[in-house]
């Protein structure tokens, strides 16, 4: 059976599924007729195999020139590549069973992980169907899971003090501090460059989600202790743009890798027992904000939330807030 006569009779197939009561015999002439002028040729197993992931990299390409960060771009990638290597299906062809299995399939995973897995998922598969490259979306029935909810874990006042004094080095002091002032995300202060800095303001321009510019702050110590970094710990011959670069020559911008490696080795110095990683300092920061007063409104600008509502979870988790509003307000 050749191609063209196989894809007559599939497309007749399926269309008798759709309206059993048609004559077969006349669908089948008026179906030949059109297909008389093409050539069809059905695509081998390579081509099918191959489908998914071409799709997948025109879908990080939209992205990325929608400005989407690389770190993003990566987990996206990593996770659509996880997807077609357990569905190994053409893109048309993927059901809403395969999706619901394929999430299912690791049962031990957090809800938060399953959560994010499937938001990756819905992103892609409604760029297909705005892209015309799929007509239904077999992920629009599946509802998001419910997230427990959870307080972030922030350090107190007493815990950030214990991680100062277990710094070593200046370059370990100087990343504390900024981390905790600024409140930036992790690979914003891997992107932080030391001509950006305006030492007179004690301001700092750095670079967020989807390439976004704003300006953080630095308290006082965290400008001492920097300014103590640069003109002690910075080589002559270290001519790297970045504030954090790497301590070995040829210097260069510090990876996201190392600076947790850097204060994971700190954390091992102390007694705190929380899992100290760096976006604690972000989440530091912006609980001890919260419980000093600060307009939540002024913690969105300076944490570069685009939605409120992110904000809202750290007014949320500020029991000390609550406790002092309790005591100042309840009589």
């Amino acid at each position: 059976m050749n191609d063209n006569r196989k894809f007559i009779n599939d497309l007749v197939v399926n269309v008798k599924t759709l309206f059993p009561d048609l004559d077969e015999s006349k669908l089948m002439v008026r179906v030949e007729e059109v297909v008389s002028n093409f050539e069809v040729e059905i695509k081998t197993n390579l081509n099918l195999k191959e489908d998914l992931i071409d799709n997948v990299k025109l879908y990080i390409s939209a992205k990325r020139l929608e400005g989407l960060s690389e770190l993003t771009l990566e987990d996206y990638y990593r996770e659509l590549i996880m997807f077609d290597y357990k569905v190994q299906k053409p893109t048309v062809q993927i059901k809403t069973t395969d999706i619901r299995q394929y999430l299912a399939s690791k049962p031990n995973n957090m809800a938060s992980t399953t959560g994010k897995k499937l938001s990756v998922l819905k992103s892609f598969f409604m760029w297909l169907v705005d892209e015309e490259i799929i007509l239904r979306n077999p992920v629009a029935k599946i509802k998001q899971m419910k997230q427990p909810k959870r307080l972030p874990v922030a350090l107190t006042s007493v815990e950030l003090e214990m991680l100062r004094e277990a710094c070593l080095t200046l370059r370990e002091r100087a990343l504390i501090e900024v981390m905790y002032s600024t409140g930036c995300r992790l690979s914003e202060v891997s992107g932080m460059k030391k001509n950006d800095i305006n030492w007179s303001s004690g301001s700092l321009r750095v670079v967020g989600k989807g390439n976004k510019e704003r300006v953080v702050y630095l308290n006082p110590k965290s400008a001492y202790h920097l300014q103590k970094y640069i003109k002690e710990c910075v080589f002559s011959d270290n001519n790297c743009e970045y504030l954090f670069s790497t301590e070995r020559r040829p210097y260069r911008q510090i990876q996201n890798k190392s600076i947790q490696d850097v204060i994971e080795k700190i954390s091992k110095r102390t007694v705190v027992k929380k899992n100290v990683t760096p976006h604690i300092f972000r989440r530091t920061m912006a609980t001890l904000a919260m419980n000093n007063g600060i307009e939540l409104g002024d913690l969105q600008q300076l944490l570069g939330h685009e939605n409120p509502s992110t904000t809202l979870r750290y007014a949320a988790v500020s029991e000390e807030r609550k406790h002092n509003a309790h005591k100042r307000f309840v009589q």
